[in-house]
């Protein structure tokens, strides 16, 4: 079974406090009102951080949770306290409230404002080690103080984004601790195959966001060596079915596994008008729930 859900940045939420960002309380009313009963945390404060307060607004809007978020930078040196520091407050939070999984996703190496690089687009050899010895240490830390599963999520300039690297870090990390949040639009980013990567690594798709890009930005994005917030901007990131991969064969293909598995929507609006998240996010579920075949998609726990 894929259990259908969404996230703040469907809402074009990326960071805890912006004030060109909806508020907390409209993101729950509306996604809850767009058919959602599945949710993510998004940026940690965004959503209230005390365990009672968010369950007691979880139930008045019969929402759950799947996830947390956390972000790693672990390819540089001494940066094992700052990640350990965010998974303290994300990790029981979303323990507390009975999510399952933390999402980690790598720092980009472009700012996520101004687009301006902060550090080289390629990790050296020893940096790549260093990121994945530290995730392997991450996932197991996580799984044993918090009985959470870490699933990583390549990103849009980051240094995991084209197929290559997600393959590179999925043969250099431990399955057992880490595997991966396959994000179908920031794969199809940079011209990747979902497809190639559920038939290769089925054991290693832990977890779904689904989004698709629209063919013709991401083609300017990439040709103009543009940040990945101009392409947000720009509207790189469509609404389903218009634009890439087809999701379809995808959630099909998933569906296939011997176990359940979160399908959780992110379309990366931000920022956005206010009045834009609601609409879309109806169709989108009107439309997964057409593409999943079998029992009820958007229910049902999780294991």
């Amino acid at each position: 079974m894929i259990t259908i859900g969404s996230a703040p940045d469907s809402w074009g939420v990326w960071f805890a406090d912006d004030p060109a960002q909806v508020g907390p309380d409209r993101f729950l009313d509306e996604v809850a009102a767009a058919g959602y009963t599945w949710i993510e945390l998004g940026p940690v404060g965004y959503l209230p951080t005390e365990p009672q307060v968010l369950q007691d607004k979880l139930d008045a809007h019969g929402l759950k949770v799947s996830a947390g978020t956390v972000f790693e930078h672990l390819h540089q040196e001494d940066s094992w306290d700052d990640v350990w520091g965010q998974v303290g407050a994300v990790g029981a939070l979303t323990q507390a409230v009975g999510g399952e999984h933390i999402v980690v996703i790598p720092d980009v190496w472009r700012d996520h404002k101004t687009g301006e690089p902060k550090e080289p687009r390629e990790l050296t050899t020893e940096q790549w080690k260093r990121m994945t010895d530290g995730m392997n240490e991450l996932g197991r830390r996580i799984l044993d103080e918090y009985g959470l599963k870490v699933q990583f999520h390549s990103h849009a300039d980051s240094h995991v984004g084209y197929q290559s690297d997600i393959e590179r870090f999925l043969d250099a990390t431990d399955p057992a601790y880490v595997n991966l949040c396959l994000d179908t639009g920031h794969v199809s980013y940079y011209g990747g195959d979902n497809l190639d990567l559920i038939t290769r690594y089925p054991e290693r798709i832990g977890y779904l966001h689904l989004k698709q890009v629209d063919p013709a930005i991401r083609d300017k994005v990439l040709a103009e060596d543009l940040s990945f917030p101009e392409a947000v901007k720009l509207g790189v990131m469509i609404e389903p079915p218009a634009g890439e991969p087809a999701l379809e064969p995808i959630l099909d293909a998933v569906g296939g596994f011997d176990r359940p598995i979160y399908g959780i929507v992110e379309q990366d609006l931000y920022p956005c008008a206010p009045e834009v998240p609601l609409p879309i996010a109806e169709r989108t579920f009107t439309y997964l729930r057409s593409c999943i075949k079998g029992p009820e998609p958007v229910e049902g726990p999780q294991s």
